[in-house]
């Protein structure tokens, strides 16, 4: 099995981006197909995710209206769930709903410190798939001086704003909620100096490249882990599809209109690259290769050979295509002048061992941002 990866990944390097293009499409469609491997597995240990009354929208085939008096969002209440981590519940007016927000607390809460928003990929954190679950994020920044926020909501919604409302996903303002309602409440709430970067894995980590476009002076810095950000080019296209409409049952007209339409390309971190310039941007890919955590006694195998198979197969196709992504727009970043640092591993798929390790490798250099 191992050989045979290498050999295809020898293979993509040769071929021309329309070829690879295709290939990536034919990946995720077979993949989603396939009655062996999950269509859950885009992160590959993932579950279905799971929609309480708090944070499920009331799903209308309507858009929400322009000109619709909307209510002030509000933290309604703050709750401790260990020392050094709280529950906020935060009222969005944008989309009318209750959502929960975990907060990361550093050890001195009398000085001012700064904010990490920190994304969940495609479940949103209603699923199994997430930064707690999957990672030892919480005892990393125990003694970090920073307040990590993470809402839990979102699921395969790309952290946007939607044209129109969902039958299946509800109404989406995420772009609104993170860039215009959320942060000042956490600021005033949570003692903090007004100094934030971004970052997120898979679906989120096009999801803070589009925030960063959309909120230029909120961020000092954005952090993209194994995240294929172009949106209006066909393999871009194919994975929004795999998330919105395959696994979420969303229809991504929805989202941004036609593919091809005007919000498609509005949302193409590739083709508004431009305006993260004074920004810093770090990115991650891997190979797609079998690495460290691709082996039966790995702590999140835990012995189970599909579990296995499913993180080397999907997740290694899935890899291996988010690398091409990855490059390009390295490359385009470094053409307009965004001071962009890229790391391509030379092993490691789309899953979420590989994704700890990034975000480890990674601080220091957000941590320097934020001062």
């Amino acid at each position: 099995m191992i050989q045979v990866m290498k050999e295809a990944a020898v293979t993509a390097r040769r071929m021309g981006r329309r070829t690879l293009t295709t290939l990536g499409s034919v990946l995720v469609a077979a993949a989603i197909a396939s009655s062996v491997i999950a269509p859950s597995a885009a992160e590959p240990e993932t579950g279905e995710p799971t929609t309480s009354p708090s944070t499920s929208a009331s799903p209308s085939n309507t858009p929400a209206s322009s000109d619709q008096k909307v209510k002030a969002s509000k933290i309604q209440s703050v709750v401790a769930t260990t020392k050094q981590q709280v529950t906020a519940l935060v009222y969005s007016g944008a989309m009318d709903k209750v959502i929960p927000v975990t907060v990361l607390r550093p050890k001195d809460t009398s000085k001012p410190a700064p904010t990490l928003y920190l994304l969940n990929g495609a479940g949103g954190g209603e699923d199994t798939a997430t930064w707690a679950a999957k990672t030892d994020y919480v005892k990393f920044f125990a003694d970090k001086h920073v307040n990590v926020v993470t809402p839990v909501g979102g699921a395969f919604s790309y952290y946007t704003d939607w044209r129109k409302d969902d039958p299946v996903l509800g109404r989406n303002k995420w772009q609104t909620f993170l860039t215009k309602e959320l942060p000042p409440l956490i600021d005033a709430q949570f003692n903090t100096t007004k100094v934030n970067s971004i970052a997120g894995i898979s679906m989120a980590g096009t999801s803070v490249m589009n925030l960063a476009v959309a909120a230029p002076k909120l961020y000092r810095s954005v952090a993209a882990f194994s995240g294929c950000a172009r949106t209006s080019d066909p393999l871009g296209q194919a994975y929004i599809r795999m998330v919105v409409a395959d696994r979420g049952r969303g229809d991504i007209n929805n989202m941004w209109g036609p593919p091809g339409s005007q919000d498609w390309v509005a949302n193409d971190p590739y083709l508004n690259a431009s305006r993260l310039r004074g920004m810093k941007v770090y990115m991650t890919a891997g190979s797609g290769l079998p690495g460290v955590n691709d082996r039966l006694d790995a702590p999140l195998i835990d012995g189970n050979p599909m579990t296995l198979a499913n993180q080397i197969l999907l997740g290694g196709g899935i890899e291996a295509a988010v690398n091409l992504c990855t490059r390009e727009l390295t490359q385009k970043f470094r053409s307009v002048g965004v001071p962009v640092q890229t790391t391509f591993r030379p092993n490691g798929n789309h899953s979420w061992g590989y994704w700890e390790t990034d975000l480890h490798n990674t601080w220091p250099k957000l941590e320097a941002d934020l001062r």
